[in-house]
């Protein structure tokens, strides 16, 4: 098979690896490109941020399967070709007055890397993870055969490939419900958290709230080590958007960016002294906008980094990397007030640093579990990768993982010590096949 090199990177533009590029655009070739290759993976809109989406010989490229297949207005059950954006999603059905169950922190992502990713948002507490809502997916086998999976059908192919990051077969569509809103505004109030405790506590009130989630100032210390601003919010009534924004449209559309970064920043321009300045002025910023419940537009409120066009070129040529873990909820104070305390001595602190809680999952190899999730953007430099081996060991002894569709970096030690159903998922992909059809950088970096 002669095919054309390139080289490819995940969002955080590190690593980057040579691979072959297959291109298939249409569902019906998917099983005789499968066939084409071995140690090959499919790869939707490349918005995982490390070594996920890159194959070790062949990456299939799917983001050409972006059609639309069904919609039953009865029940809001959709169906899509895996390399649906979320983004057309929203800008379709929004409008009409449906909303995906579950929505990561970007727009950008295709639906196939978002069960991949068994991607969890801000209702992972109340309402579970991607996964948790999906009705059914086609798969294309390592065989070249295409099966339905669900929770009747194909049972264990449909758990193993809900968080399985590609390396079960090949998503050619998935079926799953849109709920119902009344607008396209969030209900959002927010709370001013003096520490990581008081944070913690804070989300914790908020757990009947749909959506929750924390943002840390992670360069702030001692008495106000962990200072958050803690965001709760819900899908805004008809009634509650008239009574305060009577002006406003019900639906409002999708912004276009308004900035971007045409150029990579220098390497110097984010350091301790940019960092805390911009973490100082938001977390002011917040602190105004604390107490009475306000409308905000949906876009920012869920993907508010999108509203910058190649944000990732913040962090200069050498890229970047997130480091997300999630730990026990009985553990979590004592943990996270360490790791945030390390990085905030090492004076790398990120100006993106999320605190969420978690709820179980179902997927064999899903990220999360019962407790709490800290994810912190850091510039790839000499000094961060010891930095982070450190905080990777903390994390598995307190019984946490890391986030495989974050990762670029995690030893393969600390892979096979936090993820308790590995076995399980290394016997499955052996009794099916795709062990020796399916991989990736990732996958073979981690021992998968």
């Amino acid at each position: 098979m002669n095919l054309p090199y390139g080289m490819l990177e995940g969002w955080g533009r590190f690593p980057r690896h040579e691979t072959q590029l297959l291109d298939c655009p249409f569902p019906e070739d998917l099983a005789a490109a499968t066939l084409s290759a071995t140690s090959l993976i499919a790869r939707g809109n490349g918005r995982s941020y490390g070594d996920a989406a890159v194959g070790d010989r062949v990456t299939l490229l799917c983001r050409g399967l972006g059609r639309m297949r069904a919609f039953d207005p009865q029940t809001g059950m959709l169906t899509v070709e895996a390399g649906t954006l979320l983004s057309d999603i929203i800008e379709s059905f929004l409008p009409r007055g449906w909303f995906p169950p579950v929505v990561p922190g970007t727009k950008f992502v295709t639906v196939g890397g978002m069960i991949a990713s068994d991607v969890h948002g801000k209702n992972h507490h109340r309402d579970g993870g991607f996964g948790d809502h999906l009705a059914s997916f086609r798969l294309v086998r390592a065989d070249g055969e295409t099966v339905t999976c669900s929770r009747e059908e194909n049972p264990e192919l449909f758990f193993a490939s809900i968080g399985g990051m590609g390396l079960t077969g090949v998503i050619a569509e998935a079926t799953f419900p849109m709920k119902r809103v009344e607008t396209g505004w969030i209900l959002q109030e927010t709370t001013v958290a003096p520490d990581l405790k008081a944070a913690i506590a804070a989300l914790d009130r908020s757990g009947d709230a749909t959506y929750s989630v924390a943002w840390i100032d992670c360069l702030a210390r001692g008495a106000s080590l962990g200072r958050s601003l803690v965001y709760a919010g819900e899908h805004a009534s008809r009634d509650e958007m008239k009574a305060m924004m009577p002006e406003a449209v019900l639906y409002p559309d999708l912004r276009q960016a308004r900035l971007g970064m045409p150029v990579d920043l220098p390497g110097w321009a984010l350091n301790s002294l940019s960092v805390k300045a911009f973490n100082l002025a938001y977390f002011r910023a917040g602190q105004r906008k604390a107490g009475a419940p306000h409308l905000v537009h949906w876009e920012p409120y869920f993907f508010p980094l999108d509203g910058i066009r190649d944000w990732n070129r913040l962090y200069g040529r050498r890229g970047f990397v997130q480091h997300q873990c999630v730990v026990p909820e009985d553990r979590a104070e004592a943990v996270l007030g360490e790791i945030i305390e390390r990085f905030s001595r090492s004076g790398r602190g990120s100006f993106l640093a999320v605190l969420k809680k978690l709820g179980p999952a179902s997927g064999m190899m899903s990220f999360p579990m019962p407790g709490y999730t800290l994810a912190l953007d850091l510039p790839v430099t000499e000094g961060v990768r010891p930095l982070l081996d450190q905080i990777d060991r903390i994390v598995v002894e307190a019984g946490g993982r890391l986030y495989m569709a974050k990762d670029a970096r995690q030893s393969r030690d600390v892979f096979e010590a936090s993820n308790p159903r590995l076995n399980e998922f290394r016997e499955l992909r052996r009794a099916t096949g795709a062990d020796g059809r399916f991989s990736s950088r990732l996958a073979t970096r981690l021992g998968i």
